[in-house]
């Protein structure tokens, strides 16, 4: 009788041994690999320098892809993947060098630029004046003007103000996390 669960059990080992190990092999590597990757994408910016997308201007609204925000003008809560900037001289600059992909206007947003940069990286400015500077296609410098704020944003303002959104593989990303908008 011993000898029979001895032998049962090496035919066990015999069919399902390998498979039991290559098993254990992938887990291995799966834990390896989720251990090692970052919690929160953190992007290598060493190369680029981001300017602010106005000049001594207030945040009237932070960034918040957590915490919801009251928006008064369409009166709901909802969260805010972009920031909110006021400035006395309105004045709206490219954050980086980049090309402009679109110049568009519509009646939630305004005039809205849209400018394509390196690394993956593409920046939004909203609730522009319908004087804008660049047109689709055009080469930008950072800190290069690219038109003003206004209030043509129904969704957002009362005021002139800028909503400014920064993409990063065409997901939205904290500005703060590439900005110094301690010295705007």
């Amino acid at each position: 009788m011993e000898l029979s669960k001895q032998n049962k059990i090496k035919n066990f080992f015999k069919r399902y041994g390998v498979m039991m190990i290559a098993g254990a092999f992938v887990v291995a590597i799966a834990l390896a690999v989720g251990l090692t990757l970052p919690a929160t994408q953190q992007v290598s910016t060493v190369n680029l320098d981001f300017t602010s997308p106005m000049l001594n201007a207030e945040i009237t609204k932070d960034y918040s892809e957590t915490e919801l925000q009251f928006n008064e003008n369409l009166g709901r809560w909802e969260i805010h993947l972009g920031i909110d900037f006021k400035s006395d001289d309105n004045k709206v600059f490219s954050v980086l060098d980049g090309t402009v992909l679109s110049v568009e206007n519509n009646s939630l947003e305004g005039y809205v630029v849209t400018i394509e940069h390196e690394d993956g990286f593409t920046s939004v400015y909203s609730s522009l004046d319908e004087n804008v500077l660049v047109e689709e296609g055009d080469t930008v410098k950072g800190g290069e003007q690219i038109g003003e704020s206004s209030a043509t944003a129904t969704g957002e303002f009362d005021e002139a103000q800028l909503h400014f959104t920064l993409l990063k593989d065409g997901v939205e990303v904290d500005p703060n996390l590439y900005i110094d908008l301690e010295n705007k």
